[in-house]
């Protein structure tokens, strides 16, 4: 009986913060789909909305204590669910094996690949032979060659071309970033790209919205960068059309080595921004008019026109998740405002992060989420603070500026972890960057944004696009100058599959939970921290087309070829905390290379095939050619076998060789298993 009473004296006093972890439970049973390597059937999917169910109904009867306790494993088994619903709700046809021919479909995106070739996502898909029902949805080429040609990709424009398209991608290795779970959220059947210049089919109709918004945000674009050309042009449609295909690779280097980068995704700060300087604006100029001051609710009125802003920010945006999950932030806050609440609060945080995670389950996995609600999470936990224990920085007109240091502090170190476990990278001098860049943000370039926006119609926005561009132009000076400092950029090898849960949980435990036992969070975050410095990476490393090769050496991961396979080299090295290119990386391959007593031989091309003979017993043999013939009793690894397994990890536990390959990892789940896959 005394257990019991201390549990129920327990829960009482975490009443208070017992909606904070409904967000929480949700990911939990999110994650814990995701993290499935079998995909459940659908009948077992329907037995957990039966036993949710059933645990509702039951936390209604039980006990005052027991209670939270049988809701927060419902909350668990509803996230399950709602990831589960979500992955079948996206399903879409999948190409099954490589393809050349000819490719017609409609232009519904248009943006830049990593190497800065102009891309277009396609939908209404024909595929030369190819019947309906294995077409996929939607298709991205990627344009090389020569396009002089070509049309100009327009918004809605049905065009065709030749290409190579091929299915979504797996990891570059046993573990890393899911490119195939990710194509299957976007609906996303294959990629490839073209060098045949594009021909124009057919102009869509008019009456379709989502293609008039398209049309409205590229010609706001266009506008944009008549009056803003190159880099400047490029970072203004990035952050007020969510159009980044106009900036330079190099600026972009510059604003990662910086952590400045977030500034181009249209995200919660720009959204926030946009609704402070609106908010502000309508409220100023109500309550200029005595006889409205007086009598209407001019913070409502405010909020309301500050929400209808945001809404046609979200639709100009393009709508992607992140500046949704911006939007949802900013609806609650201002919902709160209009109903006479605080805007900012943790229930108002845990009400958008509810909404997200139904709404996109996926997003949970995704950096831009995890980000986006560590910063906020964090900055208003610590501003609540502040304001209960009334602190003070001197004189009132130092509360802009110390604000703004904290919010960039705080904001970056709650961050930093996410950044480094998804990227590899840490900006050493991303506090200064932010502190140089982030108050013309709200004082400079959201104001004349916003004025651009209004003065357009009458013809006068290249007036306020000037004062926007002294802005933008100030905060790429700053990540040039910023990136060139020697050590801007420090690297970090990837942590394993517990660390970001750990951290995760641990850090909102700390926060969510009241009374001593809190401080348990504390263990979690260490404990993350510690496995994170503790993780080690393979020795060897195969690609899944077999066309490049990685062993660890004292110096560094040694890459098997100077060129070649560059995407995958990149993410090896990042991965390991390698900050070497791949020139440098292949300079330490000595042509002798051996794990465990295994000597590791790379044949790249036929030739080298050709002229390689047999092998021996205690090889590995890696070709990124079909073999045709017995090689010998060697371990061997050729395109054929790593398409059935993936990219290939060899790590060496207690002197024997123990092997992991993406397929292991990834499981057999919607977006691994394409019932129309062949050779």
């Amino acid at each position: 009986m005394g257990l019991f009473q201390g549990l129920a004296q327990m829960m009482q006093r975490q009443r208070g913060h017992l909606f904070g972890w409904v967000p929480v439970l949700l990911a939990c049973g999110i994650g814990l789909y995701f993290s499935l390597r079998l995909e459940p059937a659908l009948i077992w999917l329907g037995v957990v909305a039966s036993v949710a169910a059933g645990l509702i109904v039951a936390a209604r009867f039980a006990p005052e204590p027991l209670s939270p306790v049988i809701l927060a494993l419902a909350l668990l088994l509803i996230g399950f669910d709602l990831a589960a619903w979500r992955a079948h709700s996206v399903a879409s046809p999948v190409l099954g094996w490589r393809y050349y021919g000819s490719v017609e479909g409609r232009i519904v995106a248009i943006d830049r690949s990593q190497s800065d070739a102009l891309r277009l996502t396609l939908d209404h898909v024909i595929l030369d032979r190819v019947s309906t029902r294995r077409t996929p949805g939607r298709v991205r080429i990627s344009l090389h060659g020569d396009q002089t040609h070509s049309i100009v990709p327009e918004p809605g424009l049905r065009v065709m071309t030749t290409g190579h398209l091929s299915p979504p991608s797996g990891a570059v290795e046993p573990g890393g970033f899911d490119f195939q779970r990710h194509a299957w959220f976007a609906r996303l059947g294959a990629v490839g790209y073209t060098r045949t210049p594009l021909l124009g089919v057919a102009e869509a109709s008019d009456g379709q919205a989502g293609l008039a918004v398209f049309r409205l945000r590229m010609a706001a674009s266009a506008r944009i960068q008549d009056t803003l050309p190159g880099d400047i042009g490029g970072f203004a449609t990035a952050i007020t059309t969510g159009d980044r295909s106009a900036i330079s690779q190099t600026a972009l280097y510059n604003l990662r080595a910086s952590n400045l980068a977030h500034l181009l995704a249209i995200s919660g700060l720009h959204m926030g921004l946009l609704c402070a300087v609106v908010f502000g604006t309508l409220r100023v100029l109500l309550c200029l008019v005595p006889w409205i001051a007086l009598r209407w609710p001019t913070r409502s009125i405010a909020a309301a026109g500050a929400l209808v802003v945001a809404s046609g920010y979200l639709a100009l945006s393009g709508g992607n998740v992140a500046t949704e999950r911006a939007f949802i932030m900013v609806s609650v806050a201002l919902g709160a405002l209009m109903l006479d609440r605080r805007a900012l609060s943790l229930r108002a945080v845990a009400i958008a992060a509810t909404i997200v995670l139904v709404l996109r389950p996926e997003a949970l996995m995704g950096p831009g989420f995890q980000m986006s609600f560590a910063a906020t999470t964090a900055l208003v936990a610590v501003f609540g603070w502040l304001r209960n224990v009334n602190l003070t920085f001197g004189q009132k007109w130092l509360a802009p500026v110390v604000g703004t240091f904290i919010s960039s502090a705080i904001a970056g170190l709650f961050t930093a972890p996410v950044g480094a476990a998804h990227f590899n990278t840490i900006a050493h001098f991303g506090l200064v960057a932010n502190l140089a860049s982030v108050p013309l943000m709200g004082i400079m370039i959201m104001p004349a944004a916003v004025a651009a926006l209004v003065l357009s119609p009458l013809g006068f926005d290249p007036a306020a696009l000037w004062v926007m561009g002294v802005g933008l132009r100030w905060i790429l000076a700053v990540a040039a100058f910023v990136s060139d400092i020697d050590g801007a950029k420090g690297f970090v090898k990837g942590p394993g599959p517990w660390v970001l849960p750990l951290l995760a949980l641990g850090f909102l435990w700390l926060l969510l939970w009241q009374g001593r036992l809190r401080f348990a969070g504390l263990v979690a975050v260490l404990a993350g921290f510690f496995l994170w410095h503790g993780a080690a990476r393979p020795v060897l490393l195969i690609a899944d087309t077999g066309g490049i090769v990685g062993v660890m050496t004292p110096q560094g991961r040694a890459l098997s070829k100077p060129k070649g396979a560059g995407f995958i080299a990149l993410n090896w090295l990042e991965n390991d905390g390698d900050g070497a290119d791949q020139p440098t990386a292949a300079a330490r391959w000595d042509g002798a290379m051996t794990v465990a007593g295994h000597e590791i031989i790379h044949l790249s091309g036929k030739r080298a095939l050709a002229a390689f003979g047999r092998c021996r017993s205690g090889q590995i043999i890696v070709t990124s050619v079909k073999v045709e013939e017995d090689l010998g009793p060697c371990t061997l690894f050729d395109p054929i076998s790593l398409r059935e397994t993936g990219a290939v990890a060899i790590s060496v536990v207690d002197g024997q060789i123990k092997t992991q390959t993406a397929r292991q990892m990834a499981g057999a789940r919607l977006w691994t298993n394409w019932p129309d896959r062949k050779d």
